[in-house]
């Protein structure tokens, strides 16, 4: 649980490579495509006789070609009844019946649900501590209680019920923004060296600027990827087109007069 942007649908990006050896082990249902009453049948399979009832459903047939996987169901809270009640015998019994007869074994699978319920209730990390004499458990068990609250007004009490832990992610602070802005840069620095062979040096003012442009109350750490993109991404992109950056060369990437400049190191002898 937690607003947009915070990592929820990257912590279950980073499980499925930490437990299965790869992100691709990761499959993510959207639920806002499941809000209507035959939505169902898009999870297991068409009914026989209908159209693409061999191509199987896309939660199933997914889950059946590879059991070991990490399942994120993103945004629960908009998935229509008749999808809770599919997901109920699943998180109870362990396995699915998909059109065609066949049983699927859900029970090598770790499934993340997220959802923004509640989300209006979970304050910034700078108005937490308001009584110094309160830790910052107390804290976070006061703002966990508030959101609970709303949950319990949208979710049905034997659903919540199976489920084995609820996590309520705290808005996303400044620091934390420059923590993510960083390992963003490092992850392209890394891109950048295998894809082309071009290695890329940059020094903190680079990670402050992109923080600073990328940080956003209201969409948490989205916007950070946007930044990159758009400043430095597309801006070595120029040079390589441009004839001016080849494989195999050295790139600095700086700030100056508050915008991005790319340059080539040459090296002297």
């Amino acid at each position: 649980l937690g607003p947009t942007g915070v990592g929820k649908t990257e912590l279950a990006k980073t499980l499925a490579a930490t437990l299965f050896d790869d992100e691709k082990n990761l499959v993510r249902i959207d639920m806002s495509e499941y809000m209507e009453k035959q939505s169902v049948s898009k999870m297991i399979g068409s009914p026989p006789g209908y159209v693409g009832f061999e191509e199987g459903g896309q939660l199933s047939e997914k889950v059946r070609r590879n059991p070991y996987s990490v399942l994120l169901f993103d945004e629960i809270e908009k998935a229509h009844p008749d999808v809770f009640n599919m997901l109920l015998q699943i998180l109870e019994d362990g396995r699915l019946t998909d059109s065609q007869g066949r049983q699927v074994d859900f029970k090598n699978t770790i499934i993340i649900m997220t959802s923004n319920a509640g989300a209006n209730r979970i304050v910034s990390p700078k108005t937490l501590g308001f009584l110094q004499q309160e830790d910052a458990a107390a804290d976070y068990k006061r703002m966990r209680e508030g959101v609970m609250e709303e949950v319990k007004h949208i979710f049905k009490p034997e659903f919540i019920n199976r489920i084995d832990e609820i996590l309520v992610f705290h808005m996303l602070s400044k620091e934390d923004i420059h923590k993510i802005a960083s390992n963003m840069l490092a992850g392209f620095k890394k891109r950048v060296k295998k894809q082309m062979d071009i290695r890329l040096t940059y020094a903190k003012p680079l990670v402050d600027h992109v923080a600073a442009k990328g940080f956003d109350k209201d969409y948490g750490a989205r916007p950070l990827r946007r930044t990159i993109q758009k400043e430095i991404e597309d801006a070595l992109a120029q040079k390589i087109v441009d004839g001016e950056i080849h494989i195999g060369d050295e790139v600095r990437i700086s700030i100056k007069n508050d915008s991005v400049c790319v340059q080539k190191i040459i090296k002297k002898g």
